[in-house]
């Protein structure tokens, strides 16, 4: 059975996987090239050399009539204690350097605006200070330029998906929550029998981490791009098993983050998600990012330093 490079994407509207696949595929290419890697590209990424799979669970996030817009009124999300959550920790680990004062600034505005002292707020006052948050968080730059967040009900609700997949509810017909069915279409891109190389973005960090601890196969590489595991308080202690451990499968994990990307909480993995048995830990490394919007995965695969390891990887696999 050939090896498999299998993508998982993470938050965002209903997508086309060919599409998507192709978009990332092309950054991948255009990255390994920068890295050296010319050579093999065309036969790894084009070829028969692998098994290519874009794992896609986002029509799960939206039912029949959903078009991927953003939701009016109070419908952004019923549990946004999470949500005032997932924006905390992003502010809060920006406020320990923040870029220069007015950042600084727009920061601890949002804080306030998220945690008021002394005051006590019900379920409507709470999704109005995320709202209200994340309208002062797009004076950020990158968050309200083209290819970002529209508007803070945008980023409210697109935040909202981090929730609901932890919420471990949503249950369908045959009583199977939103997390286990998301976790089952990606366990089934893995490969049982041989190496799977799994490159995961964003809410997607989260899902594979929890897929490959019931993955028996081999993970010669994980790499996670742009991911939410580091917020302390409102993903890294709600996701499952606890503690937190790489899985068995993996035998090497790195961990990549753009100081830009307002997802990412902590970006060094290594300090709380403890060695599996084979001693294997993450390796965090910061890339930079041109551009207004550096959340996405494609411009993280750009990136030589995320490229080259992925094709390193992929060639020593396809020569077994």
């Amino acid at each position: 059975m050939k090896p498999r490079l299998v993508f998982v994407h993470g938050v965002g509207g209903p997508r086309n996987a060919a599409t998507e696949l192709d978009e990332w595929l092309r950054a991948l290419a255009s990255g390994a090239q920068a890295a050296g890697h010319s050579r093999r590209i065309p036969e790894l990424l084009h070829g028969k050399a692998l098994d290519i799979r874009f794992a896609y669970y986002g029509d799960l996030f939206f039912d029949g009539g959903a078009q991927g817009v953003a939701p009016q009124g109070d419908a952004v999300d019923a549990d946004t204690e999470t949500l005032v959550e997932l924006l905390l920790d992003s502010v809060d680990e920006r406020l320990l350097e923040p870029e220069n004062e007015h950042e600084a600034r727009v920061l601890r505005r949002a804080r306030s605006q998220l945690a008021p002292e002394g005051e006590q707020q019900g379920a409507g006052d709470v999704l109005r200070r995320a709202l209200s948050s994340a309208n002062t968080l797009l004076a950020l730059p990158g968050l309200r330029r083209v290819g970002g967040w529209a508007s803070a009900r945008m980023m409210v609700h697109r935040l909202g998906q981090v929730r609901r997949y932890l919420a471990r509810c949503d249950t369908d017909g045959s009583g199977l929550s939103l997390d286990r069915r998301i976790r089952d279409l990606v366990a089934q891109d893995l490969n049982p029998s041989g190496p799977t190389i799994v490159v995961a973005h964003s809410l997607g960090t989260v899902v594979t981490f929890e897929a490959l601890h019931e993955h028996t196969g081999v993970v010669p590489l994980l790499v996670t791009l742009g991911s939410p595991i580091g917020m302390r308080t409102a993903v890294g202690p709600r996701m499952r098993p606890q503690p937190l451990r790489v899985p068995a499968a993996v035998s090497a994990w790195l961990n990549f983050w753009d100081r830009d990307d307002f997802i990412v909480g902590q970006p060094q993995l290594e300090r709380f998600v403890a060695a599996n048995a084979a001693s294997v830990t993450p390796v965090s490394r910061r890339v930079d990012s041109d551009g207004a919007w550096v959340h996405p995965a494609a411009k993280y695969l750009a990136q030589p330093g995320v490229a080259g390891p992925v094709l390193e990887t992929l060639e020593a696999v396809t020569a077994i």
